[in-house]
């Protein structure tokens, strides 16, 4: 009764107490035999589910349907217990009535503009595993501190191709091992932009795809890597719907949280590290933190990697050892962790390939970049960022493999993560693609390119990629 139901953005429950609210609404309209029995059941049904909704969690979308139905009922119910009470005549009760019904209907639209999201269909071959893992690494500090015995520290999380599971087995939580973590990562998102935190009760409880610690699939073959940086005060899990696609495909998908960069990162000792990123509003200055913030992650991305062969040549204790494909890897990113991923690969030629999800180049532009990217974008004008086309052209045209930028009509900045999944669909915000064609689009191009350059995929890959938007291809030795 609390599963969300996909379109109407309601569970069950929420809708049968809407659906009674309506009836306590417009009883006092209908004719006067239909009257006591359509008062009498509604009630019976509304005070029985607003209960439980209290018990199971009630979200604030479902407040103004409350309200309306409270304000309404005792108008609905009063001439039913006092046979000669007079009723207020009709022009008076009117206003009441649209006022009720407006507040009910308020309802249905705050859950439609934030919903619980509901992730896409997998339309690969595998069921999908995920788990957490946390990697220290003993040679180097942690620069956000003072504590000369700090070291960087990060968490990934692993999305994998997996054996089949019944359906029964519990999905895996959104934004966090369990549900406090994923309120308490929920809070930190919503504070970040500015919002409060009420307005995503309803994200920490989505479930995703994956199962927790599912077993590995069968056949013993090597998955291909992909590691994924996210945005500015991004998550690991901000691109879950990206990378529960791409394991359904035979990827290994392993998506960090940068402490002190990320907004909220959960350790394993239950310790929460919030964001020390603050911009300073000189642009300058901020460009250059920028630039030191994108270099630390460079730094995660190569010591996630590390850590992954390190897994892989185990004594078999771990379900991947022996399943990770270390000779075939991605960086990967979205904004600032799409610029990390340039970066790193620039610098660690362990990287095969490179995917940046709108993200704006930093730090040094040499050496040139060896491994083929591909680089997403939304539309992007001199007006809107005078410096980010010649920047990213400049990258892709120095690169001495053959490079893509793929413009997506209709995309926005947060098209690329999970954001058009929860977030209200306001085109300057998520897009125009909407909540199903978004995470279609980005799997789709990404996949085509992965497959393409990791696994001697499409021979086409320039008419492929060209079905998702507008295509630019930089062919080595056209630049400088």
């Amino acid at each position: 009764m609390t599963e969300i139901i996909t379109g109407l953005n309601l569970s069950p429950l929420e809708v049968l107490t809407l659906l009674s609210a309506v009836v306590l609404v417009v009883a006092r309209w209908l004719p006067a035999a239909a009257r006591p029995r359509a008062t009498i059941a509604a009630g019976a049904a509304f005070l029985p589910s607003a209960i439980a909704l209290c018990v199971t969690g009630l979200r604030w979308q479902l407040l103004p349907v409350l309200a309306g139905a409270i304000i309404a009922a005792p108008f609905a119910i009063f001439p039913l217990v006092r046979d000669r009470a007079r009723r207020v005549r009709w022009w008076l009760a009117l206003p009441g009535s649209v006022a009720c019904a407006c507040l009910i209907a308020t309802g249905p639209a705050a859950a439609w503009a934030f919903p619980v999201p509901v992730f896409p269909e997998l339309s690969g071959d595998f069921a999908v595993g995920t788990r957490v893992l946390q990697w220290t690494d003993p040679d180097r500090p942690e620069t956000f501190t003072t504590d000369p015995q700090d070291r960087r520290t990060v968490v990934a999380q692993l999305w994998y191709p997996a054996k089949n599971s019944s359906a029964d087995v519990p999905r895996a939580q959104y934004l966090g091992r369990d549900e406090d973590e994923a309120r308490t990562v929920s809070e930190a998102l919503a504070q970040g932009v500015g919002l409060p935190g009420f307005l995503f009760d309803g994200v920490p409880l989505a479930r995703t795809h994956a199962i927790p610690d599912a077993p590995v699939a069968g056949g013993g073959g090597r998955f291909p890597i992909v590691l994924f940086s996210p945005g500015s005060s991004g998550v690991r899990t901000q691109n879950t719907a990206w990378a529960e696609e791409l394991a359904s495909h035979g990827y290994v998908v392993v998506a960090l949280d940068h402490p002190y960069d990320s907004a909220a990162v959960v350790l394993a000792d239950g310790r929460t590290i919030t964001s020390a990123t603050v911009s300073t509003g000189d642009r300058g200055e901020d460009d250059r933190l920028a630039d030191d913030w994108t270099a630390i992650r460079a730094a995660d991305l190569g010591f996630a990697l590390t850590r992954l062969e390190g897994l892989d040549r185990g004594d078999g204790a771990d379900p991947l050892a022996g399943r990770l494909d270390t000779g075939r890897v991605a960086a990967t990113g979205h904004s600032m962790g799409g610029a990390a991923a340039l970066q790193a690969a620039r610098h660690d030629h362990r990287f095969d390939a490179v995917i940046d999800l709108d993200g704006y180049p930093r730090g040094s532009l040499s050496p040139d970049l060896g491994q083929p990217t591909l680089a997403l974008t939304q539309a992007i004008t001199p007006d809107t960022d005078p410096r980010y086309v010649p920047q990213l052209t400049d990258v892709l045209t120095r690169g001495t493999a053959t490079n893509y930028r793929l413009t997506i009509p209709g995309a926005a900045h947060l098209t690329f993560m999970d954001g058009p999944l929860y977030l209200p669909p306001v085109p300057s915000i998520v897009g125009s693609l909407g909540r199903a064609e978004s995470p279609r689009v980005v799997a789709g191009a990404t996949l085509a390119f992965l497959d393409s350059v990791m696994r001697d995929g499409s021979s086409d890959l320039a008419g492929t990629l060209s079905t998702y938007g507008e295509l630019t291809v930089f062919h080595p030795g056209n630049g400088r």
